[in-house]
């Protein structure tokens, strides 16, 4: 057996104790198998993942995954809030929505959304990275993170998730907020971690886009 169908075998192992865990991501293998755990990174073609709450970390190769599945966001839009309930009203019926991960060691995150300028869009985002030792984040990024001219947007917070059009260094912050945000120009939508130092990050964002 080599190296990566000895972690696989591992990981497996670990899913079939924690079936019934809801909160969990799922690896869906290309042979049909099913991994329970938490998406931890994706880096070098690699997938690393944790076998449930605390468990070993494993890591898979990306030819081996077919998809992944985030039980996390499937457990959330089945609770809603009154807060999301609320934050929902402004945005328009109809639109189309694409779920997505941003991932806190990558630079820029491809939605395959080509956009409008002048369009708006609304974005629906949860998680946490953890983007430095004992540094943790939800998309709105660190409280009270002081500037950082090395940052894609200097000006806001760390580690919260912003977006771009195309090639443009036109950023703009996207946060936790659900209301529209307008766009200046034409092109494919990316979304990354308004972070300089990526390769000590690890985690993601679950990221709604309606547009």
């Amino acid at each position: 057996m080599n190296h990566s169908s000895t972690l696989r075998a591992g990981l497996i192992t670990g899913a079939l104790l924690l079936a019934a865990t809801l909160a969990a991501d799922t690896l869906v293998l290309r042979d049909g198998r099913r991994i329970q755990g938490q998406l931890i990174s994706i880096r070098d073609g690699v997938i690393e993942f944790q076998e449930g709450a605390g468990g070993r970390v494993g890591r898979v190769s990306r030819e081996d995954v077919f998809s992944i599945e985030f039980g996390r966001e499937r457990f959330d839009r089945n609770d809603r809030n009154d807060s999301y309930n609320q934050g929902q009203r402004g945005r328009p019926r109809g639109l189309r929505e694409r779920q997505m991960m941003v991932v806190a060691n990558v630079a820029w995150t491809d939605t395959n959304i080509d956009v409008s300028s002048g369009q708006n869009l609304y974005f629906e985002s949860s998680g946490e990275i953890r983007w430095g030792p004992n540094r943790r984040a939800g998309p709105a990024g660190e409280g009270n993170s002081p500037n950082n001219p090395n940052r894609p947007m200097p000006n806001r917070a760390g580690a919260s998730l912003i977006g771009r059009v195309g090639d443009s260094r036109d950023y703009f912050f996207i946060g936790d907020d659900r209301e529209g945000i307008r766009m200046r120009s034409s092109g494919r939508l990316y979304l990354g971690i308004n972070d300089d130092n990526l390769q000590d990050n690890s985690g993601y964002f679950t990221v709604i886009v309606y547009h």
